[in-house]
């Protein structure tokens, strides 16, 4: 148990710091990726684009060679020597949500359209909440998942 001194020095400390601040995790780059749109002009551009699309914690709007649009989650990706024997999978947002096999040669343009549901939710800003909570004199404070769209 902490006392009241205690609790009231942690709370200084966490004022130094902004929720983007917390929300990096060292050692790896923070990415805002919601709304970008990568140029796709090569093969190195494909598959790193691709990488970051697995990574992203939302959903991402795949436009087909061929015209088709797929709006959804990509959930597993498989690389190959070259585009067309690489594949991601995707998990579609709308309809019977089957899911779907993409080889990257298929792919014409990719955009990150979907809420990045995972950005803020770092361990150290749900601690920095709780005792702000705390200091305000809440009681019954937890971790409350945050209601999906």
């Amino acid at each position: 148990m902490s006392t009241v001194q205690q609790e009231a020095g942690k709370i200084d400390q966490l004022k130094e710091h902004s929720a983007d601040e917390l929300e990096v995790v060292a050692g790896r780059e923070r990415e805002n990726l919601e709304g970008w749109i990568p140029a796709l002009a090569s093969d190195e551009e494909v598959r790193e684009s691709l990488e970051k699309a697995f990574d992203y914690r939302g959903d991402v709007t795949i436009t087909k060679k061929d015209g088709v649009i797929l709006e959804g989650y990509i959930f597993d990706r498989r690389s190959g020597t070259s585009l067309r024997d690489s594949f991601i999978r995707i998990i579609p947002a709308k309809g019977d949500r089957a899911k779907v096999n993409v080889a990257y040669g298929d792919i014409a343009a990719l955009a990150f359209t979907g809420r990045d549901a995972a950005a803020g939710k770092s361990f150290e800003a749900w601690v920095k909440k709780y005792w702000e909570k705390k200091a305000a004199g809440e009681t019954n404070i937890g971790i409350e998942a945050e209601k999906l769209d």
